[in-house]
């Protein structure tokens, strides 16, 4: 290590490159193990070393206030402003708010300013100043490409800097582009990780970041591994408990989904008691919306309506960013719409009124989603009129870039017309309508932080042919939805029912008796599981 300090000190990069092939790396308690010397004084560093490992889990708020602990242990550490800078930018999530975009710039030039000790370090500050550099007249999303061509740079330079492999394909992946079906960036991030592997069994950004890579149907089976270490790996952030649910819940491993968030959640209530009294945290709020959506699948409905009483009780937020927001307004919509009470669906009010929806017109949009469907299946023609209305103004807020929250928009609201076109009578437009919007939605991707669609279109479609007499066009559907959404409930349950009405009586035994596996210890009475047991029942 003190070789090394050497060789940083002098800015000899090559023998930067030479002593970090020995990896020496430092565990950080409860928040796992990274490799990132800076020429800073040993208290600093270890301060530093904290907020990496935070920062590789998300921890924002906890990084930022170890980097300026770090930086005033010793005041000419300036990778510690470079630190609080990164705070501010959040690659998976969303682009900075302006207040945010304000702290990172003045953070990022104050690491500029703080004139840092050795080459590799005046590299990470200067990459990381493209990106606040002329940030009030360049979007996002140019500045995070520049961002991410200048760690390209400086990966090439260093090349055996794990961390700025790792940071790399952070940038990498946080430049995908979610419509992007052959998955090229994601996976090229995926691969520099899997090479750093190897090295870092116990970096929690690797972990982390690989999760994020392969967050798609196709690819969730990939990282597996990945999320069922990452927990171990950083048991103290609350996120590094959630995050492995994103695998769990595209593969349907709904108990183990359960079991990480209820300790996500736990976590992030003893967290945030010490850093901010009588406030919810967002990391809470964002593990019970997995949670509800976890306990419908399994007909725990109780244990649902629990979570959600206890989001009704909350009062203010830590950070209302939008993970709080989609939360507050997917998780009650999800405990109507799954158990298709569609009386409730379209009494679905705006909660908590506190809240500063006007910044989050795509969270809103599930609320008038929810009572469109609601409305609609209830006969009300003319109130699922105003909701999809409400819709269109809603889609017409919602930005496109860098993640197209308008086209998910649009989705709920072609979902929502097909309902409508239903209602009126008008089959065959409800029909086309129906095609149309899980068409769509299949030539885009969810956003990272959301479990999923608060009703998938194409289950929404097979679930109208169903209603409109073609089973075997339903069953057909069913299956197409299970292959992006496995052992959803209401997938299941409707191609059980679709394939016994087609006279698929194997079929049917198979889909109704994973059903039955998926619900043991069901508190709900759902009327599919009554439907299920009476025809396995049957010689």
């Amino acid at each position: 290590m003190r070789l090394l300090m050497a060789a940083a000190l002098f800015g000899a990069a090559a023998l930067y490159g030479q002593e970090n092939h020995s990896h020496q790396v430092h565990t950080v308690a409860g928040l796992g193990t990274v490799n990132f010397p800076v020429s800073c004084n040993a208290a600093a560093q270890a301060k530093f070393r904290r907020g990496v490992a935070l920062l590789h889990s998300f921890g924002y708020e906890e990084a930022a206030g170890s980097f300026l602990e770090a930086s005033a242990a010793d005041p000419s550490c300036g990778m510690a402003h470079w630190g609080v800078a990164m705070t501010y930018y959040h690659q998976i999530w969303a682009p900075p708010t302006p207040e945010e975009l304000k702290k990172g710039s003045a953070a990022a030039a104050l690491a500029t300013r703080t004139s840092a000790k050795t080459e590799r370090e005046r590299d990470y500050i200067a990459a990381l100043a493209i990106y606040y550099h002329d940030a009030d007249n360049t979007p996002h999303l140019a500045r995070a490409v520049a961002y991410r061509e200048a760690m390209k740079g400086l990966h090439d330079k260093y090349p055996k800097d794990d961390e700025a492999a790792i940071f790399y394909a952070l940038a990498i992946r946080g430049t995908a582009d979610e419509a992007d079906k052959t998955f090229a960036l994601q996976k090229q991030a995926g691969a520099i990780l899997q090479e750093v592997l190897p090295r870092n069994q116990n970096h929690p950004g690797v972990a982390h970041y690989l999760i994020h890579c392969y967050d798609y149907p196709p690819l969730a089976g990939l990282a597996l591994p990945a999320a069922r270490s990452y927990a171990e790996i950083a048991p103290d952030a609350p996120h590094a408990l959630h995050m492995p649910t994103h695998i769990f819940t595209r593969l349907g491993l709904w108990d183990e989904s359960i079991d990480s968030n209820l300790a996500s959640a736990a976590s992030a209530k003893k967290r945030v008691a010490k850093m901010h009294p009588g406030a919810a945290s967002f990391d809470e709020l964002h593990a019970d919306d997995y949670l509800v959506y976890a306990w419908l699948q399994r007909a725990k409905d109780d244990r649902a309506l629990g979570i959600l009483k206890e989001m009704r009780a909350m009062s203010k937020v830590d950070d209302p960013q939008f993970a709080a927001a989609y939360a507050f307004m997917a998780a009650p919509a999800r405990y109507a719409l799954e158990r298709r009470d569609w009386k409730a669906a379209a009494a679905l009010q705006v909660s908590p009124e506190w809240f500063p929806w006007k910044s989050f017109p795509y969270a809103e949009a599930i609320l008038h989603f929810g009572r469109a469907l609601g409305c609609a299946r209830t006969g009300d023609v003319a109130a699922s009129e105003n909701e999809i209305a409400k819709l269109g103004e809603l889609k017409r807020l919602a930005p496109k870039k860098p993640y197209d929250w308008a086209a998910q928009v649009e989705i709920q609201e072609a979902a929502a017309r097909a309902w409508l076109a239903l209602a009126k009578g008008e089959q065959a437009q409800a029909r086309a309508m129906a095609r149309s919007a899980a068409d769509l939605e299949d030539r885009t991707e969810k956003h990272p932080v959301t479990p999923g669609p608060v009703l998938p279109a194409r289950e929404l479609l097979a679930d109208m042919l169903m209603e409109t007499g073609a089973p075997a066009e339903a069953l057909a559907e069913y299956r197409a939805a299970l292959q992006v959404a496995p052992r959803r409930f209401r997938s299941l349950a409707g191609a059980a029912q679709a394939a016994e009405q087609t006279g698929d009586r194997s079929t049917a035994k198979r889909f109704y008796a994973e059903l039955v596996e998926l619900t043991k210890g069901a508190t709900a009475p759902r009327p599919e599981l009554a439907q299920a047991n009476t025809f396995l029942a049957q010689k």
